[in-house]
């Protein structure tokens, strides 16, 4: 997403912030996300009480945009077999991109290492999130223990973005799709 001259102050703040995290880590300084967003560190305090608060902030803010690039399509037809195939597939996909670092989420929680920092809860309630989808996809699909396949298919989601943001992993010839499937099926899905 391009920060635009017409966006807030606290919406540049929020676009900047998400992107160099993304990108260089959490460790990014305050100096560089006011100058790429263009905003003055004074107003940035004026508008977050720290760059925790501003991390949490754009943590959240894109999370339903992230939540959208992994639902299928056709959600309302789709199988829950396809649902969670569909998010595995993405991974796939945007796995390929030069730009790719890995689920933004799990890189906070992992870059982190507090689970009190207000990012760690914005990233851990995303990955809950993930967690109680695959779950509910898993029941719906007649899964013998939902809740351990849910488990599973976050283990698979979690170390093949992790591999292939470190660019470790290519994914192009769906591994992870592969995986998730052989899951599925020893999981008793339909």
């Amino acid at each position: 997403m391009a920060t635009t001259d017409k966006a807030s102050p606290r919406d540049r703040l929020l676009e900047a912030a998400a992107d160099l995290f993304y990108r260089e880590g959490v460790s990014v300084g305050v100096e560089a996300l006011c100058r790429s967003a263009g905003v003055s560190k004074r107003s940035m305090y004026q508008l977050f009480d720290s760059k925790e608060e501003m991390l949490a902030a754009s943590l959240e803010r894109r999370r339903a945009w992230y939540e959208t690039q992994l639902t299928h399509a056709e959600d309302a037809s789709a199988t829950p077999r396809e649902r969670i195939r569909y998010v595995f597939e993405r991974l796939e996909k945007s796995s390929g991109n030069p730009e790719y670092r890995g689920c933004p989420y799990l890189a906070v929680l992992v870059e982190l290492k507090d689970p009190g920092h207000p990012a760690s809860v914005v990233a851990r309630d995303a990955k809950d999130r993930m967690e109680s989808y695959f779950r509910e996809q898993a029941g719906q699909g007649g899964a013998a223990d939902p809740a351990g396949l849910a488990r599973q298919l976050m283990l698979v989601f979690d170390g093949a973005s992790a591999r292939a943001g470190a660019h470790i992993e290519h994914l192009d010839d769906g591994l992870a799709t592969g995986t998730a499937t052989a899951l599925m099926d020893a999981g008793g899905m339909a």
